[in-house]
């Protein structure tokens, strides 16, 4: 989670909303992304969708089901749809989203098969984002 972090540092950097992501497969980091959305002006372009794209890259295959993704925040209800077509193993992730986030759905948006671990490094993600709306409102 601390590399998810760092990528949600690196998103900041670039005026984007400072949300990380890293994918992990064989304990080693094959995918490294954070939102993109401003720079490629593209709503679609979340952390979590530029991770899943560059794990799929690097492993020559769409199924993710033997990674983990860990995010900084919640995955919203269009990356969790995603990351259920990618059959990821494991979701974990720092902060909840209790606005955008992928439990607001009633309908099961990530796959039965993948364990689900929330609340890692959460007040580090949630100072974070903090931090930057607060400036941006400045």
């Amino acid at each position: 989670m601390k590399q998810a972090l760092e990528e949600a540092r690196k998103a900041w950097a670039r005026e984007e909303v400072p949300i990380g992501a890293i994918v992990v497969a064989n304990r080693q980091i094959i995918a490294r992304a954070h939102n993109l959305t401003e720079t490629l002006n593209d709503v679609t372009a979340h952390a979590e969708m530029q991770a899943i794209t560059a794990a799929a890259n690097h492993l020559g295959s769409k199924y993710l089901n033997e990674c983990t993704l860990y995010v900084t925040l919640e995955p919203c209800i269009m990356c969790a749809g995603a990351l259920f077509w990618s059959q990821l193993t494991k979701l974990v992730f720092g902060a909840s989203d209790p606005k955008n986030g992928y439990r607001l759905c009633n309908y099961p948006l990530i796959h039965p098969k993948t364990e689900v671990i929330t609340g890692i490094l959460k007040h580090d993600s949630e100072i974070l984002l903090k931090q930057f709306f607060h400036k941006r409102r400045e």
